[in-house]
């Protein structure tokens, strides 16, 4: 049994085949829609659901908020038809839309930037150019290993990726880049995806806000961002466990010190010893410099990146703060168990 899903205003209709989700049908017919990751985590499909009924997998909240799913939004990667339905995708005044590049690359440098973090160079031989917005991540293959998702920390137009791969002690490819990866070996690349990148248009105060290896999106965000000699206020919260968790400080602390409208807010949640830096959440750090400011969030943007439960609190609080939802854009890093985990609970 099919049903018939129209995309509104573009006078195209295609069948989808029961227990079959609409961008998966849309794409085996050579459909043009909007698409990322195609396993409800990035956003880029999302759309609206104008008549008709899906029933939707799991996703994650980042993609798909509670208010959004409110609102009739869907996820077409997720949405499996039940009728007859008619969707349009959403309008995004700054929807970017880049090609996607399959890329030939060689590791040319990997250094350690903590005890469970590596940064990973990678030269691009073939298959660019390779345009990206700031805040998008790209698919990595390393050997004959599964693909995974790692964020560009690199500015776009660059011909050497870099990427920020956190340890992941029962994974499947990260204990291999952390131990066995070397100079020269080739990977290969797809993408880019995602949806958290940096509006340039937006002229108003940024809140940036990382933990653990989601600094690699933040920081080709505000590399973007002074590229373009932007003067508007830029706060950068970094939040780690201890000391040792901390990497690339010097760097922000620098800018910071060259960049007027820049602060580096680093914030350890649990310090095993005394220190000067801040302490506590990080979703905590933001409220308390935040919750004075006598107009609000308005004009304000947010970018996030890093594990899912701080990007997660650091939304709330934001939200609590006057922040839009629209104006808060979010990648929470799932490892492929947190994605297994999402799947069993549905």
């Amino acid at each position: 049994m099919n049903y018939k899903v129209t995309i509104k205003d573009k006078d195209i209709a295609f069948d989808v085949a029961m227990g079959m989700t609409i961008l998966e049908s849309a794409v085996r017919q050579n459909i043009d829609y909007p698409q990322g990751c195609l396993s409800g985590n990035c956003g880029a499909c999302k759309s609206v659901l104008h008549s008709g009924e899906v029933e939707l997998s799991p996703y994650s909240e980042f993609a798909l908020s509670a208010e959004e799913k409110e609102r009739g939004l869907i996820l077409a990667c997720r949405s499996v038809p039940w009728s007859d339905c008619e969707i349009s995708p959403i309008d995004d005044d700054e929807a970017i839309v880049h090609a996607s590049r399959q890329l030939e690359c060689e590791v040319t440098g990997i250094e350690q930037a903590t005890h469970d973090i590596k940064i990973v160079r990678l030269k691009i031989n073939a298959g660019g150019p390779f345009d990206f917005s700031a805040g998008q991540y790209a698919s990595a293959t390393f050997r004959d290993l599964p693909p995974r998702d790692f964020s560009m920390a690199n500015l776009p137009g660059d011909n050497i990726l870099e990427f920020h791969i956190r340890l992941v002690p029962d994974g499947a490819v990260t204990p291999y880049v952390m131990n066995e990866l070397k100079i020269g070996e080739n990977v290969h690349v797809r993408g880019p995806y995602g949806t958290a990148y940096y509006r340039e248009s937006h002229p108003g105060p940024i809140i940036a806000a990382a933990g653990g290896s989601g600094l690699a999106p933040i920081k080709s965000i505000v590399s973007a961002i002074f590229a373009r000699r932007a003067e508007q206020p830029i706060a950068l919260y970094f939040g780690v466990r201890d000391e040792r968790d901390l990497y690339l400080a010097d760097y922000f602390e620098e800018m910071s010190k060259a960049q007027e409208n820049f602060k580096f807010i680093p914030v350890l949640s649990e310090p095993s010893g005394e220190t000067k830096r801040r302490t506590g959440f990080l979703a905590d750090a933001i409220a308390e410099d935040l919750s004075g400011n006598m107009f609000g969030l308005d004009g304000y943007k947010a970018y996030l990146a890093g594990p899912p439960i701080m990007v997660e609190s650091t939304v709330e609080k934001l939200k609590l703060l006057g922040l839009d939802r629209n104006d808060c854009h979010a990648d929470a890093f799932y490892t492929e168990a947190d994605k297994k985990n999402l799947e069993e609970k549905a």
